[in-house]
């Protein structure tokens, strides 16, 4: 009983990947260049490198679940303010950069904490299974994002229909979690901001942490730019939103869930490696710009995306399970690729490079393959 709150805080940390297939509604609201639409998720994920180490502190001294209470309140904040307004487009990026702060405590404290609440040797699977639930709330807000025009309660309020229903989501959530009680793995020492970045000099976590930075900005790269590129290299638009972020973020759903199931027989690093390679192939194809190949590439894509995370997050965390806390701390400030990598895609859609802008996600799946490659002292966990 004790995960199912947790699980659904997972659940509600998949409203931030909205902010991608929002930014066309906003870019067209707000009549902004794709690179000024793309600060919607910069903004989100740039709080990720200011807040993720000092979160880690936090989660070391108050505790994990106090964080994610912290987190919750937060992002229901950030939520409600343009659920009762039209901001200004300044307005809107300070409430979604509260959003990323809360994000950042959610991801900060969430991923350890589903270690103190899971069996012995089950930290992998929960944890896949966790990025599943985060991936069925990705899907749900992405394809709320599309079809809040059809539901007549929210229809007068445009592209702001879908803040009521995560501001309500996000309170739900902060109940659950309230409820229960968590018997939390601690470090001996209280954890310093000098002992958080040393971790970094051992290559181990510092080729993760680099990992876990161009990952996000390949995963925010999809969401953002799918749907536009599809159309451009051929598709109609009614197409390319069947294959674009909606179904992206719903195979990397079924990704996640069925990760948890495969991780029972295969070991966590032999399939890291088989997703990134997963990875590498599906972001190559969408990069060719053929429409024959575009669909493939995003099945294999989103296959090899979904379990990239919770693979290489719980690898590193097992090397030293008593800093879990700092790891978590370095690997969530880490997400901030989500803000850098996609300005470098959004420059390169900008020059009219079309398709070929995937070569970004592609160079970024090519790295994870090579660190996929390497082992750390418990590589066969």
């Amino acid at each position: 009983m004790k995960t199912l709150p947790i699980f659904l805080a997972f659940l509600v940390m998949g409203v931030a990947d909205a902010m991608g297939p929002m930014s066309d509604a906003v870019k067209t609201h707000y009549q902004l260049s794709n690179t000024m639409a793309t600060l919607l998720s910069f903004f989100v994920f740039i709080a990720f490198a200011a807040f993720s180490v000092p979160g880690g502190l936090l989660a070391g001294r108050i505790g994990k679940k106090k964080l994610l209470l912290l987190g919750l309140g937060l992002n229901a904040g950030a939520m409600l303010l343009p659920s009762l307004m039209e901001p200004g487009f300044a307005t809107l990026l300070a409430c979604i950069f509260v959003l990323g702060i809360g994000t950042t405590l959610l991801q900060v404290a969430g991923n350890p904490i589903m270690r103190d609440v899971s069996p012995a040797g089950a930290y992998s699977r929960n944890l896949s299974f966790a990025q599943g639930i985060k991936g069925i709330g990705s899907t749900a807000s992405t394809y709320l994002v599309g079809a809040i025009s059809a539901i007549a309660l929210f229809q007068s309020m445009g592209w702001r229909g879908p803040f009521p229903i995560f501001c309500a989501l996000m309170a739900v959530t902060f109940v659950g979690v309230m409820m229960i009680k968590v018997d939390e793995t601690k470090a001996d020492t209280p954890p310093s901001i000098g002992s958080s970045l040393g971790l970094l000099k051992e290559p181990v976590f510092a080729l993760a942490v680099l990992g876990i930075f161009l990952y996000v900005g390949a995963e925010v790269c999809m969401a953002r730019f799918l749907l536009p590129l599809l159309k451009e290299i051929g598709l109609e638009e009614a197409a390319a939103n069947k294959f674009g972020p909606t179904m992206f973020f719903g195979i990397l759903t079924v990704g996640r869930i069925v990760g948890g199931l495969v991780v029972s027989v295969m070991t966590p690093r032999n399939f890291f490696r088989l997703s990134a390679l997963l990875g590498v192939i599906g972001a190559g194809l969408l990069a060719t710009g053929s429409k024959q190949l575009a669909i493939v590439g995003v099945i294999a894509a989103g296959f090899g995306f979904a379990n990239i995370w919770p693979m290489l997050f719980s690898i590193t965390v097992e090397e030293k399970p008593e800093r879990a806390s700092e790891l978590s701390g370095l690997m969530c400030m880490a997400i901030s690729g989500g803000a850098i990598v996609p300005l470098l895609m959004g420059q390169m859609v900008d020059m009219k490079l079309g398709a070929l802008a995937f070569v970004v996600p592609a160079a970024c799946f090519a790295y994870l393959l090579l660190i996929s490659l390497k082992g750390g002292k418990k590589a066969t966990a």
